[in-house]
């Protein structure tokens, strides 16, 4: 399972024109599941994501968790993030979970974070288009075959 994180200000994501969800700070999670992948490796990217000290302390150092700063989660599924790119030049995504048995995870994943963190998400599967401001930039590569 791979996470792409990223510290934002402020985030949304519309499908069709429509607002779906938005937050005023904290992170935006693209999230790619695998084929293999398993509720372990949920929480591992859980446990990592909600204690990530990447929020400014008092002094400016980056020594805060999302928990700590009050922060909110927009979480986006993207098979994408699977992709293989080592033949040629149009990516495979077979070691992309099938959208079927993807779905559960990736609404495990977000259930489980909300015990956390107020967690919001896109619609799986569709179209998206997100709006981010990065703050940092920060961003975060997690990838729970990397343990």
């Amino acid at each position: 399972m791979k996470a792409v994180i990223q510290r934002s200000k402020k985030a949304s994501v519309t499908v069709d024109g429509n607002l779906i969800n938005e937050i005023s700070f904290g992170f935006v999670i693209l999230l790619g599941i695998h084929v293999e992948d398993t509720e372990e490796d949920i929480d591992y990217l859980v446990k990592k994501i909600v204690n990530l000290r990447v929020f400014d302390d008092d002094s400016g150092v980056m020594n805060r968790s999302i928990q700590e700063v009050g922060g909110s989660i927009l979480s986006i599924s993207q098979f994408t993030l699977q992709a293989n790119t080592k033949k040629g030049n149009r990516p495979s995504y077979i070691n992309a979970m099938p959208g079927e048995k993807a779905l559960p995870m990736y609404q495990k994943f977000n259930d489980k974070l909300k015990e956390y963190v107020p967690t919001y998400s896109g619609v799986f599967g569709a179209e998206m288009l997100i709006s981010l401001e990065n703050d940092g930039p920060i961003t975060i590569i997690l990838d729970s075959k990397d343990k």
